[in-house]
């Protein structure tokens, strides 16, 4: 799959841990996470949703339509070795990789070595891979209401806290808060008709 990014496009991002293994181990690692996640990737990346669970995660994200602030050239038809972006993913990789080494005393990669992403190409599908993503601890049988989850973009979509998640546009994209809520309560999408966007 390649692993190249073009500006103005949404992508689905998925890894897991490396042979399927534990990926984070406290709420500290959580933070950890989005904490290196913000200093990499939010350059030249804006974020609609996410959910980490304790042996992956999922992002829907687009990508920025300016060139990058670090003076980089434009992302447009760069090639995986050449590519900012997949450079900082690898870069968050490596940096939390090693945070977690070291507290669990372990060695070599958590992650599975290429994350996997597929561009959203229809509007359309956005909110229902927003659903989807904020589901993920349901289907995985981590808890039994999305809402009962802290790390996912769920909470940050219906608090009045500041963030960096683009809330004002999927709110709109649902409607308003209480569309958004009441869609997440509902639970009756099909989820057949975004098979090919899902990657698990």
């Amino acid at each position: 799959m390649s692993q190249s990014f073009e500006v103005g496009k949404y992508y689905h991002i998925f890894n897991r841990g490396n042979n399927r293994e534990r990926t984070f181990f406290s709420d500290e690692n959580y933070a950890y996470f989005l904490k290196k996640f913000d200093q990499y990737l939010s350059p030249y990346l804006e974020v609609y949703s996410y959910c980490l669970l304790f042996n992956h995660f999922h992002l829907l994200v687009r990508v920025k339509d300016h060139e990058n602030p670090s003076g980089l050239q434009d992302l447009r038809g760069l090639d995986y070795q050449r590519n900012p972006v997949s450079q900082a993913f690898s870069n968050l990789f490596n940096a939390y990789t090693k945070a977690i080494n070291k507290q669990e005393n372990r060695t070599g990669s958590i992650f599975q070595k290429k994350f996997k992403k597929i561009e959203i190409d229809k509007d359309s599908y956005l909110i229902r891979m927003i659903y989807y993503i904020h589901r993920n601890p349901v289907h995985h049988g981590i808890c039994e209401q999305l809402w009962d989850y802290h790390w996912s973009s769920y909470y940050r979509m219906t608090d009045d806290k500041q963030t960096k998640l683009k809330r004002r546009e999927v709110l709109d994209w649902f409607g308003g808060k209480t569309e958004f809520v009441n869609y997440h309560q509902s639970m009756l999408v099909d989820f057949r008709e975004v098979q090919k966007y899902l990657i698990e």
